[in-house]
């Protein structure tokens, strides 16, 4: 008899525990999906009247000064502009696929070593880094005009995002090979991953390309990115944390990391501002 009455809460306690787990992503994503409309209905409230604005004077500065050089503001939605943007954000996304199919590969075989395949994501995060450095903003140091002074307190707001994006893939990069490496093995060198994802997801809430002529689309791309990224960080971070606490489930917390970045390879790949 006591045998018997122990299955049932056995069973119920297995129940209750998938239903914690389904109610707790419930939850984040309608949580992070909340907070993105609002972003984007602040957003487009915001850079309205700015956008309008922005447009009359360059208009303004067009007809006083026709022999002016092109600033920032003719490169932004030029044709050349365009391109030099979509290619970046393709080569990005072929470096995220890199990582999300490596992150898929481990989370499917999380009993199996997959060898030098765990170096992917630090390896791969590492190029997008320098490129980040090196070629996200055409008139920014070191390939463009701009000095080095100039790129990081000129004041313009998407180049030093650019420049932290950059500095920030790095650093996270260095400690997850040397995570993957066994050099740091405390718990707490797991979470500048996807406190990496989650502070990148909202900054690209803030993320603007200036007087663009797609604005509104580039806004849209960055926010389903950005909320993606925020969700993608978040079930990394669960899953860390249940690691931590010696719980099961981690290869579908894993899975589910890796499939939102995976998502988020895909959308870079197919960028377009046209």
């Amino acid at each position: 008899m006591k045998w018997i009455g122990a299955r049932p809460i056995r069973s119920s306690g297995w129940a209750f525990q998938l239903l914690s787990h389904a109610g707790i992503w419930g939850l984040l994503f309608c949580a992070v999906v909340l907070l993105t409309g609002a972003q984007i209905s602040a957003a487009e409230g915001l850079h309205a009247p700015q956008e309008s604005a922005s447009h009359q004077d360059h208009a303004n500065e067009h007809h006083s000064d026709h022999h002016a050089s092109p600033g920032p503001a003719a490169w932004e939605g030029s044709a050349a502009g365009v391109a030099y943007s979509e290619f970046n954000h393709h080569v990005a996304g072929w470096l995220l696929l890199i990582i999300a199919l490596a992150e898929l590969a481990q989370a499917m075989r999380p009993s199996r070593s997959i060898g030098a395949a765990r170096f992917l994501l630090p390896g791969a995060l590492g190029v997008t880094g320098m490129f980040l450095l090196i070629w996200s903003d055409h008139e920014a140091w070191p390939i463009g005009p701009m000095s080095l002074f100039d790129t990081l307190f000129g004041g313009d707001p998407e180049i030093l995002q650019h420049k932290l994006y950059g500095v920030l893939a790095l650093a996270i990069a260095s400690i997850e090979m040397l995570r993957r490496l066994g050099i740091v093995r405390h718990a707490g060198w797991m979470v500048p991953l996807p406190a990496f994802a989650i502070v990148g997801g909202w900054m690209l809430f803030a993320h603007s390309h200036g007087a663009h002529p797609s604005a509104h689309k580039i806004a849209m791309h960055h926010a389903v990115m950005g909320t993606l990224a925020i969700t993608a960080g978040s079930s990394k971070l669960v899953g860390a944390w249940r690691q931590e606490h010696g719980q099961g489930m981690l290869s579908r917390w894993e899975a589910l990391w890796s499939t939102l970045i995976l998502l988020i390879a895909l959308q870079l790949m197919f960028y377009s501002e046209s």
